[in-house]
């Protein structure tokens, strides 16, 4: 999920922390500990809020080492498989990492029957024996490539007993991960793409896609980003990445807030103006704080943010307009914007409210050892 604008950059600095030699004792008072979130646990599993269609779905990654709990999720995106593209000639597509993680996540369908799998394709490129080729932007160049990839997504979702294909195009017309882009026909050929999978695929299979802040937008030369209306009649739903819409000092994930360059309301707002019915939105959550997009670290995960040095920063510095939490350094600077389960929780009853179809978040081992971040979204969800 994802690349949340630099995904691809800020990988590394995802799973940092911010580290630094502990003051001497007597240099300094020493600050009063700040609580860790209460540890809570999910509201019992009602049939009625399962089966509704409600969504709590995890981005699940192959460079991951954590199992979900299978009854915490209704839906698991395996992040990621890649295109194998030469020469503007589609040869297939792969998995990234071992096949067994994959299976492993798979398997969990065993347990849950009812849990929901689905595969996600990045534009992006990780295995060894495979070239940046020009991804979905060459790929939808050719209705025979369209068409081939099709068939083979259904071919592998017949294969493994999955539901669905979720694509992560960041983004039609931009190029920031060294794939190509046509602004001239990149954002209409996204649409040819679903289209040509929702023929393959026919109704037995759930297709998604990671949607952006904002609607199309006019460049020169054409459009970027994604044709909401267009994308529209061909997918159940949409994963809107409603992170990394800024950086220190503003919220990156903000509910709602005019400081920050884009916040889940009005990125919400697109997708309804563009004439998509709520029951067909899903709210991202990040499992992670946005620091910068250039200064280290660039983001931090989670459970890093709650492994912070307290002698340099204060964290669960709660923004009343945001209704986000934050985390500031000693000298009171903005550090990064975060979730935790009082954010969640606001974000769910306003999803709710707004007639949303659940929530989702990048991703599953970004969280605690306790897990409190996917609790609180499965709570968020269900009560």
């Amino acid at each position: 999920m994802k690349n949340r604008f630099l995904l691809l950059f800020a990988l590394a600095g995802l799973l940092l922390g911010a580290c630094g030699d502990p003051l001497e004792v007597g240099t300094e008072p020493v600050p009063e500990p700040e609580a860790d979130p209460e540890i809570i646990e999910p509201v019992a599993m009602r049939n009625d809020a399962i089966y509704d269609g409600r969504h709590a779905t995890a981005y699940v990654t192959y460079y991951g080492s954590l199992i979900p709990d299978a009854y915490i999720v209704t839906h698991i995106n395996y992040a990621f498989a890649e295109l194998y593209m030469v020469d503007g000639v589609y040869q297939g597509f792969k998995l990234q990492g071992k096949t067994a993680r994959f299976e492993s996540i798979v398997a969990l369908k065993q347990s849950n029957p009812d849990l929901k799998i689905c595969l996600s394709f990045t534009h992006g490129v990780a295995n060894s024996d495979n070239k940046q080729g020009g991804s979905f932007s060459a790929l939808c160049k050719s209705e025979d490539n369209m068409r081939r990839f099709a068939e083979d997504c259904l071919a592998f979702l017949v294969k493994y007993g999955i539901d669905g294909i979720d694509l992560d195009w960041e983004f039609p017309g931009l190029s920031w991960s060294g794939a190509a882009c046509d602004p001239a026909v990149d954002v209409d050929n996204y649409v040819l793409l679903v289209k040509q999978l929702r023929e393959t695929l026919g109704d037995d299979y759930e297709i998604s896609y990671a949607g952006y802040c904002t609607d199309k937008v006019a460049v020169t030369g054409g459009y970027r980003y994604i044709d909401i209306k267009g994308m529209d009649p061909y997918v159940d739903y949409v994963n809107i990445m409603t992170y990394d819409l800024d950086e220190a000092p503003h919220h990156h994930s903000a509910l709602s807030d005019p400081r920050a360059y884009k916040d889940c309301a009005r990125a919400v707002q697109a997708y309804l103006d563009a004439g998509v019915a709520a029951n067909k939105l899903v709210l991202g959550i990040p499992f992670y704080g946005r620091h910068s997009w250039s200064q280290s670290p660039t983001a931090i995960t989670y459970k890093s943010i709650l492994a912070l040095d307290r002698y340099k920063y204060r964290r669960n510095q709660w923004d009343e307009q945001a209704q986000c939490p934050y985390v500031e350094t000693m000298g009171g600077a903005f550090f990064c914007g975060y979730d935790n389960p009082r954010s969640i929780a606001a974000k769910g009853a306003w999803a709710r409210q707004k007639g949303m179809l659940g929530l989702m978040y990048w991703e599953y081992d970004q969280d605690d050892a306790n897990g409190t971040l996917r609790k609180a979204v499965w709570n968020a969800v269900m009560q």
